[in-house]
């Protein structure tokens, strides 16, 4: 199983953002550090979960396991629904991708066990500014 820890960052509510994403792959690691540009950071917690499924989706991935620090995330698409109105689009567009992935799982772990991923995050809020 494809292990995926997701988390976005931004620098400012709203300000430059970034999303972070890191993926275990039998043995092999993979790096994402991907600049938002301006938005508030529960939107650049959606964008990072988009750009992961995006990345799983295009690499014909089979079985998906999502890690993610946001209770706002995992429970969005558990629940299929995001109580805030402005982010149903964005949980729509993650909706059709991970059904795109035969079985896709998404699990919420204390921001302890997900470093890898905030930090590079943080770096692709830098990375706003190069």
């Amino acid at each position: 199983m494809i292990e995926v820890y997701i988390d976005g960052a931004s620098a400012g509510n709203p300000g430059p953002s970034g999303a972070g994403i890191f993926i275990k792959n039998n043995g092999q690691v993979e790096r994402f550090s991907i600049p938002l540009g301006e938005m508030e950071n529960h939107e650049a917690e959606y964008h990072a979960l988009i750009k992961a499924l995006e990345i799983c989706v295009e690499k014909g991935f089979q079985t998906v396991s999502f890690r993610t620090d946001s209770q706002a995330i995992s429970s969005a698409v558990e629940k299929e629904f995001a109580k805030n109105k402005r982010y149903a689009p964005l949980l729509a567009k993650a909706m059709d991708l991970y059904q795109q992935i035969p079985l896709f799982f998404i699990k919420w772990i204390p921001s302890s066990e997900n470093k890898t991923a905030d930090e590079l995050a943080r770096k692709a809020v830098q990375l706003n500014k190069g």
